[in-house]
Formats: structure tokens, sequence, C-alpha cells
């Protein structure tokens, strides 16, 4: 062992000493501790009677078991280290600076690799160690202080293996064996179970680890929602865990921190269940706090999308927030009012077409491509409204939709122009010149009825509807690939 890496080693185990201590006096706060989900009946289950005796039975496994801190160390330094141009050179030598710097984030992820490693021994199906249970929970329990990081992603995968009491890492989402593996049987016969079950006193230890955090800092709480938000995509445990109860809690926090991370699970819960999911929408769109109100507009097309006809109040809402963003984000929902009710959806457009704030009339000019297919008349004179507005990047968005109405339909196009402010019409003639010369010139010339009404540029052709009937003849493969060609000229 060259002494770079004993150096690195010392300092490290040092420090994991420390922090070990540290955070089995955190994780033993609330006592008792909850009992192993899985225990051998020939040896009966010896509780620890007081938090100062199972952390001096955690630093003693510590020192006892050297082999396993080196060898842990070892592969986190091969993980974390930057891009090494000889994989043949000792990192500790060659990093060593670098990583007397770093000797925190090392010792932090050591922490996890054996809590990770008592627990698997505590979830060993043939002899389950009931000593590294106690030990296993109180430093998750001790190391979940941060919303971010290592607490997160290991710290939900240790989660989700208590709460299924099975070993990290041997549940049902390993991969399936194959021919891409050198040692495939294609003969054999594996049973393979795709789902995975609950563990009842996994999930109450599971719950017991929630509680320890939701009833502290403001970070655990957020950690929290960070192992909830995982937790949604695993359908099975819901309902074990009690997890939308748990949302419901954390919709109501104190800290509006908390009730945003909220937001991005209501997907998910509404999958799950829509009416519990509207509960919570109904919990969260009450809060007055700007940052909740902000999250809760940016859900709204999923709200949608979920919920139908139920998004509309919500919609209606936030149309008459006084936040710029909010006003931003709901107006740019109210497409979706389309596929619920056309008329509805026009009422909102035309409302909203000389709002004060100019991102709410900006985001208008997205459902007139929409409007204009089911309401060529345009009765409202929406777009003539929109365009005599004077906002530049309206006329921009605008100015598109009507050269593509121009080029196919050229009696819509004159039903609008007129009704069009002639000192803002020169960027439109300007583009219709340049992608095509004197185009400009030839609805001039109408106008001041001197010319007749100019004809479309692309003609439409024919949608072809499938019959859901396989022909009795097919066409030659070649004249399909020239119809296919052509279509693709014209598009362009």
């Amino acid at each position: 062992m060259s002494k770079s890496r004993d150096a690195i080693a010392k300092a490290t185990f040092e420090l994991v000493a420390v922090e070990l201590v540290q955070a089995l006096e955190v994780g033993t706060k609330v006592w008792p501790l909850p009992h192993p989900p899985l225990t051998d009946p020939e040896f009966p289950v010896r509780t620890p009677e007081r938090d100062q005796e199972l952390i001096a039975k955690g630093l003693s496994m510590l020192h006892s078991d050297v082999g396993m801190f080196d060898r842990h160390l070892s592969s986190i330094v091969d993980f974390i280290v930057p891009h090494r141009m000889n994989l043949v050179d000792d990192a500790f030598e060659v990093h060593q600076k670098w990583l007397e710097r770093r000797t925190g984030d090392v010792a932090k992820r050591l922490l996890f690799c054996i809590a990770t490693d008592w627990l698997a021994q505590a979830f060993d199906p043939d002899a389950p160690n009931t000593d590294r249970w106690w030990l296993a929970i109180a430093l998750i329990n001790g190391l979940s202080v941060e919303p971010y990081g290592q607490p997160v992603h290991q710290g939900y995968h240790l989660v989700e293996s208590i709460a299924l009491a099975q070993r990290p890492g041997t549940w049902h989402t390993e991969p399936a064996d194959g021919p891409q593996n050198m040692g495939w049987n294609p003969n054999a016969v594996i049973p393979r179970t795709t789902t995975a079950i609950a563990h009842e006193s996994g999930t109450e230890a599971a719950m017991w680890l929630f509680n320890c955090l939701e009833n502290d800092t403001l970070e655990r709480r957020l950690l929290l929602m960070e192992w909830v938000k995982l937790l949604f995509e695993r359908s099975f445990l819901i309902e074990p865990l009690e997890l939308v109860a748990v949302l419901k809690r954390l919709s109501q926090d104190d800290n509006e921190d908390v009730a945003v991370k909220v937001i991005p699970c209501l997907p998910r819960l509404f999958e799950y269940n829509q009416t519990q999911g509207l509960e919570i929408t109904e919990i969260l769109h009450a809060r007055e706090e700007l940052s909740v109100r902000r999250g809760m507009a940016d859900a709204l097309p999923a709200i949608f999308r979920h919920t139908g006809w139920h998004a509309v109040p919500f919609l209606e809402s936030m149309l008459k927030d006084d936040d710029e963003s909010v006003l931003a984000a709901a107006s740019a929902s109210v497409g979706h009012l389309k596929s619920l009710d056309e008329d509805l959806w026009v009422k909102h457009l035309a409302s909203l077409m000389r709002h004060d704030v100019p991102i709410v009339r900006r985001n208008i000019v997205l459902n007139l491509r929409d409007y204009v297919e089911a309401f060529p008349e345009d009765s409202l004179q929406i777009i003539p409204a929109l365009w005599n507005d004077g906002d530049e990047v309206v006329q921009a968005r605008l100015r598109e939709l009507l050269m593509r109405m121009d080029e196919i339909h050229p009696d819509q196009f004159s039903k609008h122009l007129p009704l069009l402010k002639p000192e803002r019409l020169e960027a439109l003639w300007m583009t219709m010149d340049a992608r095509r010369a004197e185009r400009s010139q030839l609805w001039k010339d109408w106008l001041s009825g001197q010319g007749p009404l100019p004809n479309p540029v692309e003609f439409i052709k024919e949608i072809h509807r499938s019959s859901g009937t396989v022909p009795e003849q097919l066409p030659n493969l070649e004249d399909a690939l020239n119809t296919l060609d052509s279509s693709g000229d014209g598009d362009q």
C-alpha cells in the first residue's frame, strides 16, 4: 500500500468515524427504532436498550471491519476522480491533493456504502442479522439530512429496499437474462416475478423513517418530498406507504418550498386516484404564496390532460391573478379548452385579446391557426384586433399565419386585409416579397380596385382517408416513392 493511499485512508477513516457517531446520534433521537422486518426464529431478537449502546456497537463494527472500509474506499475513489489518462496509474498517488480536498465527499459516500452493507446483511434471507438492522435504520435516518446528493439518490433506493424487505439491488428491476449474456441458456426455465410486493413490517419501518423526516427540519421535509416523488413511480408502494396522505399533509406545510415540491407529483397522483389528486390540487390552489401560484400555473396543462373539465375553474382563477408569470402560464393553457368546448375556447380568446399584459396577448396568437380552421370567418375579428394592437412580437407571429393564408386561401386573407391598419402592413409586404417577388403588388392592386383577387400559390390537395380495408391492387413501389417525393417538395 502506497504512502499516498495510507494518508488518504487514515484521514478518511477518522472523518468517517466522527460522522458515523454524529449520524447515529441524529438517527436515534426517535426511540424506539422499528422492529426488524426479517428475523431468524432460532435467534431471538435483542432490542437495544439505549442509544449509546447502539452507537458504541456501530463504532466498534467500523473498527473491526477494515476490509470493508478499504474495499469501499477504492471503489469510491475510482468513481469520483476526474478523467484518468492512464488507468494503470495509482489514483491515490496521482490525485492525492485533489482527494485530500474532497475527504468530506468521500466520507459521506463511504457512510452510505456502510449503511447499504449493513442493510444487506439485515435482509439476508438465510441468516438475517438484526444487530445490523438497528444500525442500518438508525444510520440511514441520521444521514438523511439534505435534499440533494447522496441522501436523495442512494437514500431513496435504501428506503425502497426497506419497504420491500429485500437486499438493495436485488428486487424485480433486475434485467432479464438473455442472449446478450455469455452464460445464457435458452432451454432454462427460471421462475421470475415481474411485480414486487410490499413487506408489512418493511413498510412500517419506512413509514417510521418518513415520520422522522416529516416532523423535523425544513431540509429533511424537502428530502422526504424528493423520496415521495420517486416512490410514486412504484405504484405498488403508493397505498402501503400511504403516500397520498403524506402529500396531503405536506401540501399544507407552513413552508412554501415544501408545498412547491408537491406540485410535480400531481400528474402521477391523478393517474393513481383523480379524486384525491383534485383534493390536493384544491389545497395547493388555495395557497397565496407566489411560488406556489406559479408552480400551479406551470402544472395547469397536466391538470387539463388528466382531469378535463375539472381544470377549468383553476384556469379561470389564474387568469385573474395579478402576477405576470402566472398570467403567462395560464394564458398559454387556454388552448386546452378547444377539446372541451370550442365556444368556451373562443370566448376566452376574445376576452384575452385586449388584455393589459403583453405576454397574454402574445400567447393568444398560438391558438390562431386552430381558430382560423374552426372559424374561418373570424366574426369576432380577433386577427385584426391583435394586428392593429402594435405589439411587434404579436405581429411577427401573425405574419407567418397571414402569409400562409395568402398562399392557400386568398379569399379568407382578403376578408382580413382591409381591416388591417395600412401603416402596419409594410413589414408584411416586405416578408411576402422576400418569399415571392411582386406578390405584395398583387394585393396592393386588389386593395385599390385595380386588380383581381390573387390566385392561390398552393392548391389544397385532397387528403387520403383510409377505408380500413386492404385494396385489391397495390400501387407500384416506384410510383409511391415519386408521390412521396413530390409531396415533400410541395411542403418545402
